[in-house]
Parts: C-alpha cells; structure tokens; sequence
C-alpha cells in the first residue's frame, strides 16, 4: 500500500470517527429533558451544557484557520467555557454545539493527502496534522463519554441504550458472521441497527 493511500485510509476513518463520535453525542442529548441540561451531580461537577459549551470553545478555537494559524486563538477565553449564564437557554446550547461541529467538519472535509505534510501549532507546540486529529479525536472522545455518562444518569429506567442493547451481543454477533458488510465498524453497526429487532425504537 502506498504512503499516499495510508494516508487517505486513515483521513477516512478519522472523518468518520469524528461523526459517530457526534451522532453518539447528539442521542444522549436528545434523550434530556431541557433542565437536565444543567445539573451538575456536586459542586465541582460539569452539567452536560458546560461540557458542550467547553467543547465547541476548543472547536471554534482549533479548527479555525486548521493550517494556517495557531488552535489557541487569541479570542479564546477558556475558562469561561465552564460557566453557564443565567439566561442560557437549551436552544443556545445546541447552537453553539453545532456552530463547533461545523469547524470541525469545515476544516477536515477539504483535506488533501499533500496537506498531511504541514505542520500546525497549538499553544506554539508543533503538531504533525495527524498528532493534532488524533488529539481533537481523544479529547472529544472524552468529553463526550461525560455526556452519555450524565444523560444515562438522568433518563435512568427509562434510557434507550446507544450501542447494542443489552444481552443481545450475541444476536449482534451471529449477524456479523451471517452477513458480513464491507466498511468499518462504524458501517457495521450502522446496517446492523436497520436490521429486523434492532432499529432505533428498540434500542
């Protein structure tokens, strides 16, 4: 395999990552009811809106200008991304989650194999462009495990589970060997959520 098609191998998957990373987030949020959005479990936890608001901050901020300027923006003011003002509304929050989203999908979607070549900066620390998707990647990843975790806090009994429902791993199984799909897991799980006994009501 040539360096080249390693390289679009691997922006395919991260793009896609990034996606199922999003659509995993956006169904614990959409399973909350509009004051959960707020809570904090204890006084030095984060409320689901403060760990978006935190997230679309570092999005806003690191994939803007991705490889022609620094990820720590000058206009960022990080801390106030862990404070929630008093009118701050639901839809205010997913706003500006989805306004970071789009910086994100903005900045990769247009990535050429040449540009994987380039060196960026966060905080004036050179990054490969695959070192600063990998760290965005992790760091989302984390953030967003928060959210699921706290959504399925709050929805408790009546949660819908996001991934294959529980004792039903070994039905997930039989269907990957009865019927293998080409693509990554991520396309795996997708055909398999459509099929008979696994589609979104069930789940």
């Amino acid at each position: 395999m040539s360096a080249e098609a390693i390289v679009q191998n691997y922006f395919e998957d991260a793009l896609s990552s990034f996606r199922a990373y999003k659509k995993l987030a956006d169904k614990a949020i959409a399973q909350l009811k509009d004051e959960e959005f707020f809570v904090t479990l204890d006084e030095e936890a984060n409320s689901v809106a403060v760990v978006m608001k935190h997230m679309a901050g570092n999005m806003l901020s690191r994939w803007t200008d991705f490889l022609t300027s620094d990820g720590e923006k000058p206009n960022r003011n990080r801390d106030m991304e862990f404070v929630i003002g008093p009118n701050t509304s639901k839809d205010d929050m997913l706003a500006y989650w989805e306004r970071g989203w789009k910086s994100v999908f903005d900045a990769l979607e247009p990535l050429r194999p040449e540009d994987f070549e380039k060196k960026i900066t966060i905080r004036g620390e050179e990054h490969t462009v695959v070192q600063a998707i990998n760290r965005q990647m992790t760091h989302y990843a984390y953030h967003i495990g928060q959210i699921v975790f706290l959504a399925k806090h709050f929805r408790s009994a009546e949660w819908k589970s996001l991934s294959i429902p529980r004792n039903r791993s070994a039905d997930f199984n039989a269907y990957l060997v009865n019927k293998p799909v080409k693509g990554g897991v991520a396309d795996r799980e997708k055909q398999f959520d459509a099929a008979a006994g696994f589609s979104e009501s069930t789940k």
